[in-house]
C-alpha cells in the first residue's frame, strides 16, 4: 500500500473520531437547557432571545478573531447552502417554541427522538446513503429509552405534535444540508442560526430588559448551550453519516436531568434513569460496533 493511500484511510478514520467528539461535545452543551431554564426565572421567550443573541455574539468573535479583517467577506461567500441552513434553523426553532405552547414536553421529546429515522430517510433521498444496520437498530433502541424516560401520555393536541415533527425536520433537514455541502461556511451558518432564532424569539419574549445577576446567566446560556452547543454540531455533523449524528444527538435526553438532578438536588424517576440507560447503551453499543467495522475496512484496504 502507498503512503498516500494510507494516509487517505488515517484521514477518513480520523474525521470520523472527530464528527464523534464533536457531536458528543455538541449534544452535552445542548442537554443544559433545562439546567438554564430552571435556574433564569424568566419567561421562555424572553431566554431564547438572549440566547440566541450572546449566542450569536460568542460566534461572530471566533470568527472574527480566526478571519482576521476577513469576516464579512467569510459571510459572503457562505452560499445558499449556509444561508439555508441558517433559515431552517431558526425555522425549527419557532416550531419548537410554539410546540411547547399546544402540546406536552414528553410528546415533543418522544417526537425529537425519531430524528434518527427522519435523518437518515432525507439522506438517502439526497445522497442516496445509506444507514448501517447498526444505527437503525441503535436509533431503535434509543427512541424505546426516551419513550421510557418521558412516558407515553396521551395529552397534547395534532397541532403540537405537528409543530413538534416540523422541528424534528428541521433537525434533520440541517444535518443533511451540513453533512452533503462538506465546502460550507458553517462556523458562519451557525453564527447568522443563533441570531436569527433570537430574532424570530422576540415576538415570544415577555420582556427584554432583565437585572444584571439574569444577563450573567443568560450570557452562559448563550454561549455553553447556543454556541459551544450550534458550532460544534455545524461542524461535527459534516464528518458522520445523518443517521449517526442524530443518534449520538440523542444523548441530550438522558444528560439533561443529570445536570438539575447535581444543581438542584432533583431526583431523577425510576423511569428517567432506566430510559437514560437505555440510550447510553445504544448509541455506546454503535460507536463500539461502527468503530470495530471501520478498523476491519481499513485493515482490509491496507491490505490492497
Amino acid at each position: 500500500m502507498s503512503n498516500s493511500a494510507a494516509a487517505a484511510i488515517m484521514s477518513e478514520s480520523a474525521r470520523y473520531r472527530l464528527g464523534l467528539l464533536l457531536v458528543t461535545v455538541s449534544a452535552v452543551a445542548w442537554s443544559t437547557a433545562g439546567f438554564f431554564t430552571r435556574l433564569i426565572a424568566l419567561d421562555s421567550g424572553t431566554m431564547l432571545v438572549w440566547r440566541g443573541l450572546f449566542g450569536g455574539l460568542g460566534i461572530l468573535l471566533f470568527i472574527m478573531l480566526r478571519e482576521q479583517g476577513q469576516a464579512l467577506r467569510s459571510f459572503r461567500s457562505m452560499g445558499w447552502p449556509g444561508l439555508s441552513f441558517a433559515l431552517i434553523s431558526a425555522l425549527g426553532m419557532v416550531c419548537f417554541i410554539t410546540a411547547l405552547r399546544f402540546t406536552t414536553v414528553a410528546h415533543v421529546a418522544v417526537i425529537y427522538a425519531t430524528v434518527p429515522f427522519v435523518a437518515a430517510g432525507l439522506a438517502w433521498l439526497a445522497m442516496h446513503e445509506r444507514p448501517s444496520r447498526s444505527a437503525i437498530a441503535a436509533s431503535c433502541g434509543a427512541l424505546v429509552g426516551v419513550g421510557v424516560m418521558v412516558g407515553l401520555s396521551s395529552e397534547g393536541s395534532g397541532l403540537g405534535d405537528l409543530l413538534a415533527f416540523g422541528m424534528t425536520l428541521a433537525m434533520a433537514a440541517m444535518m443533511v444540508i451540513a453533512r452533503h455541502y462538506q465546502g460550507i461556511a458553517v462556523v458562519q451558518a451557525a453564527c447568522l442560526s443563533c441570531l436569527l432564532s433570537a430574532l424570530v424569539s422576540l415576538p415570544f419574549a415577555g420582556h427584554i430588559l432583565v437585572a444584571g445577576s439574569d444577563l450573567i446567566d443568560l450570557a452562559l446560556f448563550g454561549l455553553v448551550n447556543s454556541a459551544i452547543g450550534i458550532m460544534l454540531f455545524s461542524l461535527g455533523s459534516r464528518m458522520l453519516p445523518a443517521i449517526e449524528t442524530a443518534l449520538i444527538g440523542s444523548l441530550e435526553a438522558p444528560l439533561a436531568p443529570v445536570w438539575v438532578w447535581l444543581a438542584f438536588g432533583e431526583v431523577p424517576t425510576t423511569a428517567t434513569l432506566v430510559g437514560g440507560l437505555i440510550v447510553f447503551f445504544a448509541v455506546f453499543a454503535h460507536i463500539l460496533v461502527g468503530a470495530s467495522g471501520r478498523s476491519m475496512a481499513s485493515g482490509r484496504r491496507a491490505e490492497v
